[in-house]
Parts: C-alpha cells; sequence; structure tokens
C-alpha cells in the first residue's frame, strides 16, 4: 500500500531520473509522472546527433562548474552529493557502458540515445512509475501539508511534487509557478547559431575550421573550438559555446553584433608576419592559393585571400608587404557583422527560469515551500555544449529524489 504520493511534472531527462530513483529508493512511495506531449525523453533522442552526449569525462568540480554560465555556484554544492563519476556508475550497474571522447563528451558505448531511453523507461517499469502522456501540469496549490496537482486531465493530489518541465521560452509559461510566490529570471535562448549580415561566406557552407577563436567585438567574451560556415552564418562548438556565455548580452543587443574570428589561433596578426615572410622565401615561385601551412581548407584560404586582396595567379615572391600585412590581418582578425540568431533544436536551452535563491541546492527543494522540488532546466542553470546540461539533469532529479525519499515514510 502507497503511503505518499509525488508527482513529477516532464517526462524528460531530470524528470526520469527523479521518477525512476525515487520509485526504486522508496517502493512503498507512490510515484506519477507527467508528461505534457505525445513523446518522453525527446532531448535525450536528439542529442549528440542521436548518440545522446549524457556527461562530460571530468573528475573536478571546480572544472566542471566553469562550464556553466549560470549557475555554477549553485551546482558546485549540489555536485558534491551526485558527481558525473556517479552518473556513470549508475548506468554502468544498468549495463549501460559509456565511452569518453577525446573532447571530453561522453556517449553510450553503442552510440546510440536509444540505449539510455531503453534504460530510463525499462527503470520506470520495473519500479512501477505511473506514466501518464499527454497530461501538462497548468497549477499547483498548497492544500494542508499536501498539494493540488492541476492538470489537463483533472487533479491529483500529491504529498511531494518535483517541476522538472524543462525550460519556457516567455516569461507568462512560469505564472502558473509563480503563484507560489517564486522569483523568475527571465527566459532567454541559449546555445544558438550567429546569422550573418554579409552572405558573402556562405557560399562555402558546410566548410569547417577544427579550432578557431570568436570573439564579440567589445567585450571579453571569447572562445575557442570547431568552427563552422553554414548557409546562414556560423556555427560549431566556438559559437554555441559563445552565445552561451553572451545569452544576455547578445539579447540586450538585440542579437546586432560584431564577431571577431581567428582562423588560426597559435597566431596573432604580429606573431603571423614573419612566418608569412618565410612562406613568402621558402614558397617564393608557388602560387598562394596553393600553399597554406595552417591546415585550413582549400575553399576557405582562397576566400581569406580574396578578402586580403591577393588575386588567384599571385605566387608568394610577388606578394606586396601591404597585401600580406592584410592577409595576417584577415586570418587573425576577420570582421564579420551578425544580425539575428538560429535556434540549434538538438542543442537548445533556456538560460533563466526559477530563481536559485529559492531553491536548496543540497536538496532541490523550494526554500519557500514544503515539499516542492525543482529538477533541470526550469531553474536558472545552463552549461556549454558537452554534457555539463544532461549532467545538471542528472544531480538535481537525484538529489530531489533521495531528499523526498528520506522525507516520505
Amino acid at each position: 500500500m502507497h503511503t505518499k504520493t509525488l508527482v513529477v511534472a516532464g517526462g524528460g531527462a531530470a524528470g526520469f531520473f527523479c521518477a525512476v530513483n525515487a520509485a526504486r529508493m522508496n517502493p512503498a512511495l507512490r510515484v506519477i509522472l507527467l508528461e505534457k506531449s505525445t513523446k518522453l525523453l525527446a532531448k535525450v533522442k536528439i542529442s549528440g546527433g542521436g548518440r545522446c552526449n549524457l556527461t562530460h569525462q571530468c573528475d573536478s568540480i571546480t572544472e566542471m562548474v566553469k562550464c556553466y554560465p549560470r549557475g555554477g555556484s549553485f551546482l558546485k554544492k549540489a555536485f558534491h552529493h551526485f558527481f558525473t563519476a556517479d552518473t556513470i556508475a549508475w548506468f554502468s550497474n544498468r549495463g549501460v557502458s559509456l565511452v569518453a571522447e577525446e573532447d571530453g563528451r561522453m556517449f553510450p558505448a553503442t552510440n546510440s540515445s536509444q540505449t539510455i531511453i531503453h534504460c530510463l523507461l525499462e527503470e520506470a517499469e520495473k519500479f512501477s512509475v505511473e506514466i501518464r502522456m499527454n497530461t501538462g501540469v497548468q497549477g499547483i496549490k498548497k492544500k494542508g501539508h499536501q498539494w493540488d496537482v492541476e492538470t489537463s486531465n483533472g487533479i491529483i493530489a500529491a504529498d511531494f511534487i518535483c517541476i522538472a518541465t524543462g525550460g519556457f521560452t516567455k516569461s507568462e509559461h512560469f505564472n502558473w509557478l509563480l503563484s507560489t510566490g517564486h522569483t523568475l529570471v527571465s527566459p532567454l535562448p541559449s546555445l544558438f547559431t550567429f546569422n550573418l549580415l554579409d552572405k558573402s561566406i556562405t557560399r562555402l557552407m558546410g566548410v569547417s575550421v577544427d579550432n578557431a577563436q570568436v570573439k564579440i567585438a567589445g567585450t571579453k567574451l571569447s572562445e575557442t573550438g570547431s568552427l563552422l560556415i553554414t548557409h546562414w552564418g556560423l556555427s560549431g562548438h566556438a559559437v554555441l559555446r559563445l552565445s552561451a556565455w553572451g545569452a544576455r548580452y547578445l539579447a540586450e543587443k538585440d542579437y546586432n553584433f560584431e564577431v571577431l574570428v581567428n582562423w588560426c589561433p597559435k597566431y596573432n596578426e604580429t606573431s603571423l608576419l614573419p612566418v608569412l615572410a618565410l612562406m613568402r622565401s621558402e614558397n617564393a615561385s608557388q602560387k598562394i592559393r596553393n600553399r597554406n601551412n595552417f591546415g585550413l581548407p582549400a575553399r576557405l584560404w582562397e576566400y581569406l585571400l580574396g578578402c586580403a586582396g591577393i588575386g588567384a595567379e599571385i605566387r608568394w615572391a610577388d606578394l606586396p608587404a601591404r597585401q600580406q600585412n592584410s592577409l595576417a590581418k584577415v586570418i587573425c582578425s576577420s570582421v564579420f557583422s551578425m544580425k539575428g540568431k538560429t535556434t540549434f533544436k538538438e542543442e537548445f536551452v533556456t538560460a533563466g527560469g526559477i530563481s536559485l535563491q529559492d531553491i536548496d541546492p543540497n536538496s532541490m527543494q523550494s526554500k519557500l515551500q514544503e515539499g516542492l522540488f525543482f529538477a533541470g532546466e526550469i531553474m536558472d542553470v545552463d552549461g556549454i555544449t558537452g554534457g555539463y546540461n544532461f549532467q545538471h539533469a542528472w544531480t538535481s532529479g537525484y538529489l530531489a529524489a533521495q531528499t523526498i525519499c528520506s522525507k516520505a515514510p
């Protein structure tokens, strides 16, 4: 016989992790998982191109929290209770081994997100989690020591409720939650790509550079990593991470800003000049377009030469000093004007959410309302790409479950 009821709002990573762990830790607890749509674990399915980048290989909490533009201090406390090694062990104990790539991203060894989905669904079935689809939460009200959870399919009485609905893009979508007295940090998009005003470089769509430095002009915001040219502008890890760190600044600018790209970040304009001078002497008889020592894609190299005013037939020996200086500037500091953004649907997250001042990082319980918990992106926490947002989901979901079970007889 069930003595207490937990309602989890949201069938994503955080909600599922809270539900399955609570049901496992306390078999006497009735656990009801509500999902407003027809799909469970939708982000898990598409993450990492369908491979699911579910955490990052990092054993230092201090280093890990540096990858969260918002919520790092909060997670520093939470991660002491459930961290990356715990995530790896949790899935490993259920037959899912994880593999780390060179950049630290971790995926299931099967390279399929379906492995993670199957594991969580199996756990839910094993511990009798009640899953109700097409059931969205419309409001919650305290009724004595319990909660009335108002859903699209009626009211559910709960002793505990965990809000794991993911991030909302508009402030008004939080209204049903704010009635409980919590503060909202205005939601904004994070992890988006940049739209170019001048489309000349977009004819190189599909060209990528493994290691480029991207800066937002007039700020200290800078990221180094892969850079991809798309038909609308610039994407890749460097851009996505930069959008996360600059989310609020770029919103204030209405997404009109300038970006500086260094295609060879091991050099700056000054240190590159002697390198070009050496190339000039060593490759004197060769056409410049046929020879670049920077590992840049041929199409991009030709584009950069054009930007520096260097014709296709010019040999290294005939390169005037003025154009050599222009080439150094173009390689190390290409300027692009941006106007607008494009949501990177696979990795999209929201900056903002329920203020962390209202939530206990050690338990995920509301400081204002007994029995109310939060997990995942509904809180004002967001990470850069690389498995960081999923780790936050696992940690917050687990801590909420653990605390609820400690309170339920």
